[in-house]
């Protein structure tokens, strides 16, 4: 639902506004050992209408005592009635005497909830040396504070919050704020009668400790947090570059894993400085923390002043990291700080605006140059962002959200990678200092409020005077994005935009968007000198623009804007020459989009197949590797999708060697410290793909083999560099037996750093034995963690002998899946997992007729997605299956 929706419209899923939240005094009692919690909750209320009842949001909780005491008035009232619809999750409760409006009250509730191991709400977490250790923590984004205590639980309703915990003494409490008063309980200890009457009936209350936080700023429910339990920290700080305060800043988590946390620590302590010149404000809290969790439903959570994450998002072993892994720290704990501004002091009033959070760029790219991340951002999330909304069941970036079901789904590429792509475009266009202004001015005016798209845009149009709203709102919007179509005529270029889809050309009942498309044309002179012209914008649907295109240009330079380009297959066959030539005047992001573009077109019919290969072929010359990187992205997709025609993964796999077998045998299988950036890099991508491509000319996959054999034979595993991990165990399993899948399902079970753990989660289903993959699906619904079932079935899905097994084990055990994933992400991801490789017109019908009679409500935009993915990919076997034969074979001919 838009924020312009009717008042009307809202009342169906947003609570009333009778009454509102202004502060909760907030007290939990954690009883680990039993798997329980208590607690009490008293919220100042503001009256803005007159009315008898109060309503607000609770679910999966026993509520006692609720009473209501008028400011000024001596006599509480009881509540008359109590109702609960468990449908909309709220309490409503009746009193006797109305609340006038302009007053203000005080409601007392008293709680209990069970402790689950169900990864939101207020939950348990196991882990330590012997993964027997239990503690607390709480992920409420987007609707779960309220199984924790009653709560006005929407992201408009910010209130101040006071938190106690009171827990077992030799546990730790944390909160988002500092703790004030830390006490070990006796009698007279806390003025909150509630704590006195529960400790004081306990056995041993002396054995309970009482932990009051500070205050909290104005927050929304879904950024509250709290945890209890056995934990360690490491300790830093940084000084504001604003205000020359020194804050604390700690990381969190169990015993045996917390010396893997400095590196997360570290990079926190780099990007807070950095953010608080980026936008102008001071981080406003006393401290930020970061906890590590052993179960996770997502990959972290940016509470404010204690941030939350699973042990994949945090933790890095420094004698054994990887670089891909290690970025992926970087690029989690850097996320979830610029949070601290972008959703914490500003945050969306509804759901519909989720990207104003999530939105935020690579900010922290400052911190690692050498990394080009603007560049690896293309691949990481620009394109995937691009493959969503090619579909019609794609989403607008800002899109309706009328329940807690549609919530859960938006949290995907398009409120995340698009909405970071469209805003990149939009910072290049405007200019990025300019466009950082304007967001501090946003940030600014908004401090500790709500904010909706307008309230960004006029931000930026402050700092710009260019009209925002006209060029951007299309963006953010409507569904998809535009294709433009370049048609070369005498004295110039003729380009058109049309919605581009991945089945092909849209219908015009789906190609009415008009989009404000910065051109961004790049031009070479006669000197070789190439200039971009940022200034041309198309608005329309078809404009001429002069040109001579007898020398070099290319549209959307840098890659920046969220379009594709459509050339003829010979400028797209001159575009790869001119991309690998020694004197491109084509940059790293332009080559990156030349290359994913021509398949992206390839797949929607906009052009052949052997164009793209042909770009592909061109660049083998290429030295960075993040041009590899959208190569060996987009074969292994031909690969994948081609998956059952034995012929044409051959061809193509043998193409893939031709390409990477050649770098392997320049860099060799060694990581030196001394080795430069890119090399590293490159060798890591080439031996991956030789290996994938089944390599036996220069014996990748007997190589692999053979240090994984060590490994396995003598549990020695230096003798696989940390960027190899990955592969390696997949080719260990792949191409051994038993033994092989024993020895990565005791170490996915029990693994030295979390990085190992995930390569042999996503290698346990590598082998073509079927006793093999049904022991795998067993592992993974008997012993796996929630949290991290869906990596083992990542690699069922890749292994091409056990796709068919993953849909059917999907389907016997649907009921199964329902119930565990029940309120989290599970059942989403499982969803995309289990059919999203499939590639035939029987495997669609088939899906589509399994899910016909099921409820899909909490995963059914995800289902949409998928099954367009599969016919997507069994529409383009059938149109390019002759062509891609043919240029294959010929290619391969030509090298005899």
């Amino acid at each position: 639902m838009s924020a312009s929706a009717p008042a009307a419209a809202l009342q169906d899923y947003r609570l009333p506004t009778d009454v509102k939240a202004a502060h909760y005094d907030l007290t939990v009692w954690t009883d680990l050992e039993n798997n329980k919690f208590e607690g009490i909750v008293h919220t100042d209320l503001q009256v803005n209408k007159d009315t008898s009842n109060v309503v607000l949001n609770t679910a999966s909780l026993e509520l006692g005592d609720v009473s209501l005491q008028t400011e000024g008035a001596s006599d509480v009232q009881t509540a008359a009635t109590s109702e609960f619809d468990a449908v909309n999750e709220r309490g409503i409760f009746s009193f006797a005497k109305p609340l006038a409006a302009g007053t203000k009250a005080r409601l007392s509730v008293s709680f209990k909830g069970e402790l689950t191991g169900d990864m939101l709400g207020y939950y348990y977490s196991t882990g330590g040396k012997d993964g027997e250790l239990k503690y607390t923590l709480t992920q409420f984004e987007p609707t779960a504070a309220r199984r924790a205590f009653p709560c006005w639980d929407e992201p408009l309703l910010k209130a101040t919050f006071a938190v106690t915990l009171v827990s077992r003494v030799g546990s730790v409490n944390l909160s988002n704020m500092p703790a004030v008063e830390e006490v070990v309980y006796k009698e007279g200890a806390s003025k909150e009668p509630w704590i006195a009457k529960k400790l004081s009936a306990l056995p041993d209350p002396e054995k309970w400790k009482i932990t009051r936080f500070e205050t909290t700023p104005p927050v929304s429910t879904y950024l509250v947090a709290y945890a209890n339990g056995p934990f360690e920290y490491l300790e830093s700080s940084y000084k504001s570059p604003l205000s020359g305060k020194v804050r604390p800043l700690r990381i969190y988590a169990t015993a045996d894993v917390i010396a893997q946390a400095q590196y997360a620590l570290d990079v926190k302590r780099l990007v807070l400085p950095l953010y608080e010149e980026v936008f102008e404000i001071e981080y406003p809290l006393p401290k930020l923390d970061t906890l590590v969790a052993s179960d996770f439903d997502s990959g972290a959570m940016e509470n404010w002043g204690l941030i939350t994450g699973r042990t994949q998002a945090f933790l890095l072993d420094p004698n054994s990291a990887n670089m891909k892994y290690k970025k992926n720290v970087a690029a989690t704990q850097s996320h979830e700080v610029a949070h601290m501004w972008f959703g914490n002091i500003t945050t969306m009033e509804w759901w519909d605006n989720l990207y104003l959070n999530e939105g935020e760029t690579h900010w922290h790219c400052r911190v690692y140059p050498e990394w080009k991340l603007d560049a690896e951002f293309l691949g990481s999330h620009f394109f995937r962002a691009r493959a969503l909304d090619a579909k019609l069941s794609s989403h607008p970036v800002e899109v309706e959200c009328p329940d807690a079901n549609m919530v859960n789904q938006i949290f995907d590429d398009l409120s995340y990678a698009k909405a970071g792509s469209v805003l990149r475009m939009l910072a290049s266009y405007v200019g990025e200092d300019r466009f950082l202004k304007g967001v501090s001015i946003y940030l600014k005016k908004h401090t500790y409020k709500n904010s909706v798209t307008r309230d960004l845009w006029e931000g930026i149009q402050a700092a710009t005077d260019l009209d925002i709203p006209k060029m951007m709102d299309n963006w953010v919007k409507k569904i998809g994005y535009p294709v433009i179509t370049v048609t070369e005529k005498e004295g110039g270029i003729h380009v058109r935009q049309d919605r581009f889809l991945e089945t092909g050309p849209a219908d015009p009942k789906d190609n009415e968007t008009i989009w404000t498309i910065p051109l961004n044309l790049l031009t070479v002179d006669s000197n070789g000198k190439a200039t971009v012209n940022k200034d041309i914008l198309l608005d329309e649907r078809e404009k001429f623009i002069p040109l001579d295109t007898s020398k070099p240009f290319k549209l959307n330079a840098d890659t920046t804007g969220f379009y594709a380009v459509s050339y003829s297959a010979e400028r797209l066959t001159k575009l790869g020459q001119q991309a690998a030539a020694p004197s491109s005047p084509f940059s790293l992001s332009d080559r990156i989009g030349i290359v994913s573009d021509a398949l992206a077109l390839a797949k929607a019919g906009y052009a052949p197949v052997s164009s793209a290969l042909e770009v592909i072929s061109a660049l083998r010359d290429e030295k960075e590797h993040l041009v590899w990187d959208a190569i060996s992205t987009n074969l292994s997709a031909i690969v994948s999708t081609w998956w059952e025609n034995a012929h044409i993964v051959e061809l193509t796999n043998a193409f893939r060697r031709e390409l990477f077998v050649p770098i392997v045998k320049r860099l060799g299988f060694e990581y030196k410290e001394s080795d430069p950036y890119e090399d590293g890099q490159l060798r890591t991508i080439a031996i991956e793909e030789a290996a994938s491509a089944g390599d036996s000319w220069y014996a990748v996959v007997g190589e692999l083999k053979s240090r994984f054999d060590h490994f396995l034979q003598t549990g020695d595993d230096s003798k696989i560099p940390a960027d190899l991990v990955p592969i390696t165990f997949i080719i260990g399993v792949q191409e051994g037996g038993r033994p092989e899948w024993e020895a990565v399902k005791r170490i996915a079970a029990k693994a030295k750093n979390p990085a190992q753990g995930l390569a042999a989660m996503r290698s346990m289903g590598g082998n073509k034995d079927m006793t093999l993959a049904e022991e795998t699906f067993k592992f993974i619904m008997t012993e796996a963690r929630d949290q991290d079932t869906f990596y083992y079935a990542a690699g069922l899905a890749r292994n091409r002998a056990t796709r068919h097994f993953l849909a059917q084990k999907f389907k016997e055990n649907f009921a199964e899946f329902e119930r565990r994933y029940s309120g989290n992400f599970g059942l989403i991801r499982w969803t995309q997992t289990s059919f999203g490789a499939l590639s035939s017109d029987k495997d669609y019908q088939e899906t589509a007729a399994f899910f016909k009679d099921k409820d899909t409500s909490k995963f059914d935009m995800a289902l949409k997605q998928t099954l367009d993915n599969i016919k997507s990919r069994a529409a383009w076997v059938k149109r390019s299956t002759a062509e891609l034969t043919q240029w294959l074979k010929k290619h391969e001919s030509s090298k005899l």
